[in-house]
């Protein structure tokens, strides 16, 4: 059965987060997912609150903009959440948009090589080896964490263009595609990813969660339509669905059909009842599924 998650879009406020939790952990969603969007809400700090308030809800960010966050401290903060909350955490990192990254003075001339120095050393590091490297961008000196945790937490990439694909595929443990990829675009990029596991001799399991806008109620395809005009999209491409319990669980089908191991539901930037878009998702879609 596919794995179904759900999106708390920072659009939200941060003081509704504790109630969305746990009825999320009520409903039974198997994840629920987190951005760490400049300069809105922390990745780090909303996933440990979860995790605190809930026992077995399982949380993934997606994702952490490597420029911004030094790697052995996003490997501290992983390997605490997962020592106080073990196999819980999904962790997701990525280039993080660009120009939010200059905004901050911490853009990279070469985003590539900045995430693949920083995709391997953080997964020596949440192994709990001791850590010496010279890099572009990543320099560590003799730098092992104290505390790593009991096993590696599996490093999620977000990836969209063809070369962050395959080092996906190569260097990480599990893909993340954002919202604005169709199932026939997500078959594509599987196969870039696949060539990257190819290049890196990678085998086993590669988990791919991928986000899906979906909308629901009497002026769901307008707001599908907004949300659409805001993130840039092709609203004529299979990106999203408005629609009622039968249309969504169809869509959750055709991107799970594409390859995608997780499929996200992502609300509209402006849902009105995230709390009844939960209900809808668990009660009304997933016995669809």
């Amino acid at each position: 059965m596919t794995t179904l998650g759900l999106v708390f879009v920072p659009s939200l406020p941060p003081e509704k987060l504790r109630g969305v939790a746990l009825l999320a952990e009520a409903q039974g969603l198997d994840e629920l997912w987190l951005w760490e969007d400049c300069f809105q809400e922390s990745g780090i700090a909303s996933a440990a609150a979860v995790l605190a308030w809930t026992t077995h809800l399982n949380v993934g960010i997606g994702l952490l903009p490597v420029p911004l966050r030094n790697v052995a401290l996003t490997a501290m903060e992983a390997a605490t959440i997962d020592r106080l909350f073990p196999g819980r955490l999904r962790l997701g990192v990525g280039h993080g948009v660009q120009d939010w990254m200059g905004q901050v003075g911490v853009r990279a001339e070469s985003p590539m090589t900045l995430l693949r120095e920083y995709v391997l050393a953080l997964r020596r590091l949440l192994a709990g080896e001791r850590v010496t490297t010279d890099g572009r961008y990543v320099r560590l000196d003799g730098v092992a964490l104290d505390w790593p945790p009991a096993a590696p937490v599996p490093v999620h990439v977000g990836a969209v263009g063809p070369r962050t694909l395959q080092l996906s595929g190569e260097v990480g443990d599990a893909t993340i595609l954002t919202m604005g990829v169709s199932p026939d675009e997500l078959r594509a990029a599987l196969v870039e990813v696949e060539r990257g596991r190819a290049v890196g001799g990678r085998t086993g399991p590669h988990p791919v969660t991928i986000s899906v806008l979906a909308a629901t109620g009497p002026d769901a395809e307008t707001r599908l339509l907004r949300d659409y005009a805001r993130w840039e999209v092709d609203p004529s491409k299979d990106l999203g669905v408005a629609g009622d319990a039968a249309a969504v669980a169809a869509a959750v089908r055709r991107w799970a059909d594409a390859g995608a191991t997780t499929v996200v539901i992502q609300p509209t930037m402006d849902e009105p009842d995230i709390e009844g878009f939960l209900r809808f998702v668990t009660t009304e879609v997933r016995p669809l599924l």
